[in-house]
């Protein structure tokens, strides 16, 4: 029950509330709009953590990372404008990747608003499309209410990412309020018609197959919806940037939706006559550009789930669409009578050879061969790793060639956002102290937020770093040679020494020209017991792991002509 407090700062019965609804880390960036808040922090540092931060991006991504990985959610405080600004970009890769996270924002005094004050914006109007829910806390006897619906929205229904805007004298207002009570987690399950429709829909299937996505799993959800999968011998991939709801050794996943699809997988899906959707928005990554499936009604019969009823017909007309938390509907799909698989054993036996081909390295040009490597780190990596990355042509290497095990042991954006991997990387370490985190990036990605090393370094984060340099943004010189084959601009870079960079910050540094030197660098990264950086250089013509520059370069000019 609520119980009646002292009288207390706005500031401090923030904090408190933080407290109650169990959150242990803030990533941030200090900031004059809210030193009340960082004073009552100051109080509670023995049971909250505050991760200082180099960057407000770089502390909203390790928030989503946060988030995403402990399914609590990640909780980042920035000052008014300029931070405010900056953190942007985690908020929208927490809203596209349905991630719970919370954004405190210090804010102007309430007297100076809406004269355009020192640093002064309307966050209600910035973050509309990026948010669940927008609130600026104008009276701090509201803060133990309003702080509670900030956890209940960003984690029920379809999770996301919640704003909460501080003035900076609210804060330091003294008021009597008594607490709020720790959040609690409401799901809708299927109904048992549903269920029922569900397998007759399933006995009838000649080819069905599964997709998994989204956000608001939990490991005891994968394990069911595996144990689902199992019973009746059923195909399961998965989408974008979320190979990790199943482990990708089992025999029957047959691949990943994604940029860059498997042709043969790309080919099962739209011959299917039953897509099981469970989770995924069935957004344009996952379906290739929205031509796997037709629109608005996709030829094959579909059960699409979802946790949000918003989502449900939002883009495709389901046969059956199911309103259901993860965990609720694998329970269900758990306890259904299994069917006759018998139609589709054979096929799945098919997929999954097509897909163990399709993680077989090609040979490519250049000294370092990044599917080489990551072929090798598929070996050598423990189970619970963690794996993180950013977005770039590179990421499609680790994507397609490394086999994530479970739940939790993938870290990417599935909105395509660059600069990524180092600070999830920061983020899993801290959150999982006793697990291995290895972080990718483009050379392009790194810079964008490599200033986190440093907190890496400061705070013992002990992750390694692998850079992937082919000096350019790769991704955007694939689009540019096949639209505009030859006419190269904009692109290129110019790159330091990315070993010495993490010397510099008091970290260790590899740099691998070779294939056959990666595993020996690596292991001298994880020995020595400090953040690190390997500084991996490959041969521009790699675009891809199936294309060369020259060849797409090649075919678009045969085109034009």
């Amino acid at each position: 029950m609520p119980t009646a407090h002292p009288r207390r700062s706005g500031a401090q019965v923030l904090i408190d509330q933080l407290r109650i609804h169990g959150t242990e880390t803030i990533f941030g960036v200090p900031g004059e709009s809210y030193l009340a808040a960082l004073d009552a922090l100051y109080a509670q540092r023995n049971s909250i953590r505050y991760v200082i931060c180099r960057q407000e991006g770089g502390a909203s991504y390790m928030a989503e990372a946060y988030g995403k990985l402990t399914g609590k959610p990640g909780i980042c405080f920035v000052t008014r404008g300029p931070g405010a600004t900056n953190a942007a970009v985690g908020m929208h890769t927490g809203f596209q990747d349905s991630t719970p996270m919370i954004l405190l924002v210090g804010q102007v005094a309430r007297e100076t608003t809406d004269r355009e004050a020192f640093q002064e914006i309307d966050y209600r109007r910035m973050y509309g499309q990026m948010a669940k829910w927008v609130c600026q806390i104008e009276d701090a006897r509201r803060i133990p209410e309003l702080v509670s619906q900030a956890f209940h929205t960003a984690l029920n229904g379809r999770p996301g990412p919640v704003v909460l805007v501080l003035p900076e004298d609210m804060l330091t207002d003294e008021v009597e309020v008594p607490d709020a009570g720790p959040y609690k987690i409401a799901r809708g399950a299927p109904a048992a018609a549903d269920m029922a429709t569900l397998r007759q829909m399933l006995e009838a299937a000649k080819q069905p197959l599964v997709i998994l996505g989204g956000g608001g799993w939990t490991a005891e959800a994968c394990a069911d919806i595996k144990s689902f999968i199992e019973a009746n011998n059923l195909p399961v991939t998965t989408a974008f940037r979320n190979q990790d709801l199943i482990d990708n050794r089992h025999p029957n996943f047959v691949g990943d939706l994604g940029i860059g699809v498997n042709p043969p997988l790309g080919k099962r899906i739209k011959e299917s006559d039953l897509i099981l959707a469970v989770g995924p928005r069935l957004g344009e990554a996952t379906t290739g550009g929205y031509t796997l499936f037709d629109l608005p009604v996709p030829s094959q019969k579909m059960v699409h789930v979802h946790a949000s009823a918003e989502e449900l017909g939002r883009v495709y007309q389901a046969t059956l669409p199911i309103n259901s938390g993860m965990a609720h509907f694998a329970d269900a799909a758990k306890a259904m009578k299994p069917v006759d698989s018998s139609a589709w054993k054979a096929g799945v036996a098919v997929a999954r050879a097509d897909y163990l081909k399709n993680i077989e390295p090609p040979e490519l040009p250049g000294g370092a061969n990044l599917a080489e490597i990551v072929k090798w780190l598929n070996t050598r990596l423990p189970d619970d790793v963690i794996v993180t990355n950013g977005a770039g042509n590179y990421a499609g290497f680790v994507h397609r060639f490394f086999q994530y095990r479970g739940f939790r042991t993938q870290l990417a954006p599935t909105n395509g956002s660059m600069g990524y991997g180092v600070p999830a990387g920061v983020a899993a370490k801290i959150a999982a102290p006793g697990r291995m985190v290895v972080s990718f990036s483009g050379d392009g990605c790194f810079l964008m937020n490599g200033q986190e090393f440093s907190t890496a370094v400061q705070h013992g984060a002990n992750t390694v770093f692998i850079v992937v340099d082919n000096g350019m943004y790769g991704t955007i010189r694939m689009h540019q040679e096949r639209d505009y084959p030859t006419r190269v601009h904009g692109t290129e870079l110019k790159n330091p020494d990315f070993a010495a960079y993490a010397r510099a910050f008091g970290g260790h540094g590899e740099t691998v020209e070779k294939t056959a030197d990666f595993a020996a660098a690596f292991e001298r990264c994880v020995a020595i017991g400090k953040p690190s950086i390997i500084h991996i250089k490959t041969d521009a013509e790699a675009i891809t792991s199936r294309i060369t520059l020259s060849k797409l370069r090649e075919q678009s000019l045969a085109k034009k002509h």
